[in-house]
């Protein structure tokens, strides 16, 4: 059995993106490839989830106006909310 690597954000955390979020096509309303998060958006983890085949922890992270974007660790860095500074 593979050990599963621990996630580094957890639940109801506040992140900023680290790049410009294209459509992978998981988001069916809008053009493939269109933008769907700006660089420096914040946004809250709701959910963290496991990638099993490159044993990779997925984030879904809702973002302005209640879109939710499936995000990696290296998408992401954490954001002190008193502060609003990594």
């Amino acid at each position: 059995m593979l050990d599963l690597l621990e996630a580094k954000y957890h639940w109801g955390q506040p992140v900023r993106c680290t790049e410009n979020l294209l459509n992978d096509g998981s988001h069916p309303e809008r053009a493939a490839d269109a933008l769907l998060v700006t660089r420096d958006s914040v946004g809250e983890v709701v959910n963290v989830g496991h990638h099993m085949d490159s044993n990779t922890p997925v984030y879904l992270v809702e973002f302005s106006k209640g879109l939710v974007v499936g995000c990696l660790e290296a998408e992401l860095t954490p954001v002190d909310m008193r502060t609003g500074e990594q």
